[in-house]
């Protein structure tokens, strides 16, 4: 941790200002609308420009404002501080307030889902735990505490895809959530870094390919890719898994928007040490190596590139050169895995060229500062019983999803059988309903056709009739006149076309009567005097006259027209 310096004793005063109070503000308060509204925009602003979202922190923790905080912007209030300190390289100095603030947001976010809060306030809460969780893994990394750090970064991974679930697959305008994609890229940056130191390299393979898909979503920074590109070489190039580190060093390169940066510079050194590998070419990646110490930002940087080009030297056999550019990297005492590294070279070096007493010094240093190998290799453990735990509860969590995704699947599919069903019967009988419309107006077209064709042939019939009729008499007088043969049929047969079954309903009126009788009704219509019947039926007066009366008997008088229509 660096020296407590004035920003940072700015920031006890603010740890008391932030202390969550128990007193319970008026909603209605000013103040507390203010601080809360305060709070929300320097979160917004800290993942563009932590620094002013660092002044701007300080400026509230002077306020009025900030006297106003109740326990949720309190603990609010702490995680923010803690973010911003380490996003403007300083050690946490209100750990223990995360700490608080970590099993705040834990109890809130653990609450019955169906409280009164939104589910949006519930995904802020979740995301607000997560945060604090991650900035306690970052304090505890900074004491070294590795294990607990590791424990740290996968509680809030999990905290975020227990309530994100998808996430990966969500678009970022879906999460209502601001910067949720980016956080989750920063925590398995941050895991692939913890990896990375301790050689753990398929792990922090595992983690950087996470961080590289929220980087898609939501980069970290200009050149967040890139630097992925960069880790996830160096690890391929651990595995010597040669075809990966040059595919992902040259991605990296790829990506950068412009060559004057630590990126870059790294990538470079990064490849001279590859193609050396591959081709024994010291002189090429050497070049390459000298021209990035030119171009590095500090001493940091300009040392680290020594270490490379003194370990080459060393290994093409020019001693004296590998020692110029060591030496200065084993002084270098703010970076305890070079000076072991140089020391590690230095003393093999010397033991080549059979010098003792430097063999002996630069041994003694290593064995001083080595990490305990037993140490070192129960904290692997630990971090891989700890990543595996995390990708069973993922393995668990995603088969838990496929069955919902299945169930829910399965629901759909027997909604949609159902819907389709009820569809197919409504298609069915609404083809039907417009079948049967249709031929029902089919059938009352014809019908009304039929009534008009009927309609009209009984007016031509009837027409005919009238005709028929009216010309009865005449005809009748002509065939009576015309003394042709079977007068009388004839005469029949104009009175039957003109009052068709008119001599059926006689008959069946008055089934007594004999066809003389009826053949004298028909005559006496026609308006026939008996003479002229007997001339026709050639008989005599006397026996028409018979018959005439016969007939008046059996009909009792009845009309003859009564027959006709």
């Amino acid at each position: 941790m660096k020296p407590l310096n004035s920003i940072t004793l700015m920031f006890f005063v603010l740890l008391v200002a932030c202390t969550p109070s128990t007193k319970t503000p008026d909603p209605a308060d000013n103040d507390a609308l203010q601080a809360s509204t305060t709070l929300a925009a320097i979160d917004s602003l800290m993942w563009q420009q932590p620094d002013s979202a660092f002044a701007m922190l300080q400026e509230f923790a002077s306020s009025a404002a900030s006297d106003s905080l109740d326990e949720f912007n309190g603990h609010y209030c702490q995680v923010l501080i803690a973010e911003l300190l380490f996003k403007n390289d300083y050690g946490q100095s209100n750990r223990e307030e995360v700490l608080k603030a970590v099993h705040y947001f834990d109890s809130i976010v653990g609450m019955d889902g169906a409280d009164a809060r939104g589910a949006s306030v519930r995904k802020r809460d979740a995301f607000l735990a997560a945060r604090a969780h991650y900035m306690n893994g970052v304090g505890l990394y900074e004491r070294d505490s590795v294990v607990a750090a590791c424990g740290e970064y996968l509680k809030a991974l999990e905290m975020v895809e227990t309530h994100f679930p998808n996430l990966e697959r969500q678009v970022v305008a879906a999460l209502q959530i601001d910067h949720l994609p980016r956080f989750m890229a920063l925590t398995y940056n941050r895991l692939g870094d913890l990896f990375s130191s301790q050689f753990m390299q398929e792990p922090a393979i595992v983690c950087y390919k996470k961080s590289l898909v929220f980087n898609k979503i939501e980069p970290t920074s200009a050149n967040g890719m890139a630097n992925i590109m960069s880790h996830l070489g160096k690890q391929y190039n651990k595995l010597n898994q040669n075809d990966s580190t040059v595919y992902y060093f040259n991605e990296g390169l790829r990506m950068l928007p412009d060559t004057n940066n630590l990126i870059y510079r790294d990538l470079i050194s990064q490849l001279a040490l590859f193609n050396y590998k591959m081709s024994k070419d010291a002189e090429t990646s050497i070049s390459d190596l000298k021209r990035m110490v030119a171009q590095a930002a500090d001493e940091s940087e300009k040392l680290t590139r020594y270490l490379i080009i003194g370990a080459f030297y060393a290994d093409v056999g020019q001693n004296d050169s590998a020692l110029k550019y060591l030496t200065p990297v084993f002084m270098y005492k703010d970076d305890c895995l070079m000076t072991r590294e140089a020391a590690r070279c230095m003393r093999d070096i010397y033991q080549s060229q059979g010098d003792s007493l430097k063999v002996i010094q630069y041994a003694m240093y290593l064995i001083d500062n080595e990490v305990h190998e037993g140490e070192s290799n129960a904290q692997v453990s630990q971090l891989n019983e700890l990543f595996q735990r995390h990708l069973q509860w993922e393995q668990e969590k995603a088969e838990a999803e496929r069955r919902q995704t299945e169930q829910l699947a399965a629901r759909r599919r027997l909604v949609q059988g159902v819907v389709t069903a009820v569809v197919v019967l409504l298609v069915l009988g609404l083809g039907l309903w417009w079948w049967m419309a249709k031929r029902r107006k089919e059938h009352e077209a014809e019908t009304q056709t039929w009534h008009e064709e009927k309609q009209q042939l009984q007016t031509q019939v009837d027409d005919a009739l009238q005709q028929a009729r009216a010309m009865l008499p005449q005809r009748v007088a002509d065939l009576y006149r015309a003394k042709v043969p079977n007068r009388l049929e004839r005469i029949i047969d104009e009175f039957e076309a003109a009052y068709p079954q008119a001599l059926e309903k006689l008959a069946a009126a008055y089934p007594e009567l004999n066809e003389t009788e009826r053949q004298i009704a028909v005559l006496n219509f026609l308006h026939f005097r008996a003479k002229e019947e007997a001339d026709l039926l050639d008989l005599s007066d006397n026996t028409v006259n018979k018959y005439r009366s016969n007939l008046r008997k059996k009909t009792e008088n009845a009309s003859f027209p009564s027959f006709l229509d």
